[in-house]
Parts: C-alpha cells; sequence; structure tokens
C-alpha cells in the first residue's frame, strides 16, 4: 500500500524546485521560523525519524538498489512519519532538513543535523568518515537541537584515528554550545577483500561505547546511538550515558525488529529510536502503520518512562 504517494502535490514540488532556484534564502528564513520542542516528550523518550543514508551514497535496500534515489518519494516516506503524534523529530542531512524546512514539516519537532557523510560506503578511505555536513556554526544558526556523528572504529585501520579525533573535536563544540551530540560507535573490521564491515561481536560493542563516552571535553551533552544487539543490556551497562537505539537496513520479518526495539526501550538508559529505512521503506510498503508500531514502542500507554529534569 503506497499510504505515502499524495503527500506533496505536483503544484507543491513544483514550487519546492522553484523556490531553491530562485529564493535560496527562503530556506535560512524557513528554518528561522521553525517552533522548537523540547528533546524529550512528556514520558521521557524520544523518536527520532532518520533519513541521511544518500548522503553517504546509500540509495538502497535488499532488492531495490535504487529506491531510495528519488528525492519527491523519501520526502513524502518523511512526510507521512513525521505526521503521526508519536515522532519527536528528524535527523538529515542539510538538503534533505532544507528541502524539509521549505516544505513546513519540522515545526513542534526536534531536529537533529548529520555530520559526517563522507565515508561513502565501499570506498577506499570509507573509515577516513570526514566531515562533510553541518558545522557546529550552522547548527547553533539554524537553531538545529544538535548533530549526529558515525564513529566507526577498526583498530587495525589508520583511517580510524582521525575520525575518532573529528569526533571528539564535535562534541567539544556542541557542549560548548549547548547542543545535544548524537554520536553513534561502531565496531568495524576489514575483510579479506579490504571492504569495511561491521563487527557483530557485543565485546568489541562494549568496549567502543567505552571510547565513545570519553570523547570531547564534557560529557554534558554527549548521546549514543547504538543498535539493539542481543546483549543491549550488557551494552548500555558500559555507559551511564542516554542511549537511542538504531534501526538498521529493512528485513523481511519487521516483527523481529519490533521485538528487539521493545526489549532494548527497558533498559533504564535507552531512551528512544532513531529509525530510518526500517519504517520508511517497510516490506508491505504501509509507511504510516509501520511508523505507528514504532511509535507504540517508544511512547506506550500508560507511560514506563519517568519525564527527565
Amino acid at each position: 500500500m503506497s499510504s505515502h504517494m499524495t503527500i506533496i502535490s505536483d503544484v507543491r514540488w513544483a514550487e519546492l524546485l522553484d523556490t531553491r532556484a530562485t529564493q535560496p534564502e527562503a530556506i535560512d528564513r524557513a528554518l528561522a521560523a521553525r517552533t522548537s520542542r523540547p528533546m524529550l516528550a512528556e514520558d521521557g523518550a524520544t523518536f527520532i525519524v532518520a533519513i541521511d543514508h544518500p548522503a553517504r551514497g546509500m540509495v538502497g535496500i535488499s532488492g531495490q538498489p535504487f529506491v531510495m534515489a528519488n528525492r519527491r518519494d523519501v520526502l513524502e516516506r518523511t512526510m507521512v512519519a513525521l505526521a503521526d503524534p508519536g515522532v519527536d523529530g528528524v535527523m538529515a542531512t542539510p538538503d534533505i532538513l532544507d528541502d524539509l524546512a521549505l516544505l513546513g514539516a519540522l515545526d513542534r519537532k526536534v531536529v537533529f543535523g548529520s555530520v559526517n557523510r563522507g565515508g561513502l560506503m565501499g570506498s577506499v578511505w570509507e573509515l577516513d568518515d570526514q566531515l562533510t555536513g553541518h558545522t557546529v556554526e550552522s547548527i547553533v544558526e539554524q537553531n538545529l537541537d544538535g548533530a549526529k556523528m558515525l564513529l566507526r572504529i577498526d583498530l587495525a585501520d589508520r583511517r580510524t584515528r582521525r575520525t575518532i579525533e573529528s569526533c571528539a573535536e564535535w562534541v567539544t563544540g556542541l557542549a560548548a554550545a549547548h547542543k545535544m551530540a548524537m554520536l553513534e560507535p561502531l565496531p568495524y573490521t576489514t575483510n579479506s577483500d579490504g571492504r569495511a564491515l561491521l563487527d557483530t561481536d557485543a565485546d568489541a560493542l562494549v568496549k567502543v561505547v567505552g571510547v565513545a563516552s570519553g570523547l570531547g571535553a564534557s560529557s554534558a551533552y554527549t548521546w549514543l546511538k547504538l543498535p539493539a544487539t542481543d546483549q543491549i543490556e550488557r551494552v548500555m551497562a558500559a555507559t551511564s550515558l542516554p542511549g537511542l537505539i538504531l534501526g538498521g537496513a529493512p528485513g523481511p520479518h519487521p516483527e523481529s525488529a519490533f521485538d528487539d526495539w521493545r526489549r532494548a526501550m527497558a533498559v533504564p538508559n535507552v531512551r528512544g529510536l532513531v529509525v530510518g529505512r526500517a519504517l520508511l521503506y517497510p516490506p508491505d510498503g504501509d509507511v504510516a502503520a509501520a511508523v505507528a508500531t514504532a511509535a507504540r514502542i517508544v511512547h506506550p500507554s500508560p507511560s514506563t518512562k519517568a519525564i527527565s529534569p
């Protein structure tokens, strides 16, 4: 079911394209006019939609290698998700946030910029994950709520060092500006063909959580974005920082992912979900239904989370 297909009319799409070509200053005005809201909902949890994948060359899901290469479709699916009252915000690269601002989709939402998309998937420099998106200054000037950084750590790859240093500088800068740093630390390894691969070993994840927690001059505004592993309780016990659970790629059995998220949300310092493709491209095509299911996981009624101070 294509529940997302009527969100942006032909007229509205034409207006967006024309505005981008003739009134670039309208983007700054739209971002400035956005009304903000607290990071956490009243129940102390948050649900963020992630859509920063195309900027790293990730435009496909299993069996559909270019399904995310249609920008209008990406925006429509994202707007379906943001229309759910259980969705608290969005995390994206500047181009997508600019589009959403012009479309009026960011009002009363938490908004995070995505910073390092330079480690293009499959590239020879992949783990040298350069900072190609937002800057600390742009996060402040555009009144965004914070920024997300991907921190892939391969102990056998010298390029990891520069990514660690860059993320540490960003954590320090964001903390000084009182903006949240959403840090996604993941252990990586390299296969025999030289390709960077996620290391799924729980011991490795526990170690990089400790590394990420200690980055920067202050951890006051650092949150961690982590996978819902079968040892999520142990992983989150390695830090006192708030955690957000990532969604990963869509799978043929979304019920399994939902169950993993429910279990992760029971961990005391897990505060919500940051999910993109798994909800925007569900197997049955019903974006609204997938998002509604995830929203109920984050914001159950009655709430089991305390309001944060």
